[in-house]
């Protein structure tokens, strides 16, 4: 055996200086748009003085925007059928606390009224989403 003929064995290493540079660009892309994913509802909230919620899971949110349109988590719901469409997410969705935002310009009677359908409905855990008041110095 010859001293050269070693010398010509293929090498299988794999390079990951490639694959760490496309990882570390996919997740700069992901951190920056991450936070543009996230949307709601345009609702100018009343403000008053309340505790916070603890949110330890994901609510659902029900929204009631200035026209008056009713949304579940994101969803358009005509309103007569808000009852119905709770009484699946209260089968589907057990032990999450259901939050109300309703813009401050709704009626009072509407928003009252959503509150009725989400009881009747069988659920429970009712939360009403508020700003912080701002203290007058």
């Amino acid at each position: 055996m010859e001293l050269g003929d070693n010398d010509k064995r293929l090498l299988s290493e794999i390079n990951v200086t490639p694959f760490v540079d496309v990882m570390l660009v996919l997740l700069i892309i992901f951190m920056v748009t991450a936070p543009m994913m996230i949307q709601g509802m345009d609702v100018e909230l009343p403000k008053t003085t309340a505790r916070a919620i603890d949110n330890k899971e994901e609510n659902i949110v029900i929204t009631i925007d200035r026209h008056k349109d009713i949304f579940v988590n994101n969803a358009r719901i005509p309103q007569p059928q808000i009852k119905k469409y709770m009484q699946h997410l209260k089968e589907t969705a057990t032990g999450r606390e259901v939050l109300l935002r309703a813009d401050r310009s709704v009626p009072y009677g509407l928003v009252v009224e959503i509150m009725a359908q989400i009881r009747a409905a069988g659920i429970e855990k009712l939360g009403m989403v508020t700003e912080p008041l701002e203290e007058k110095r």
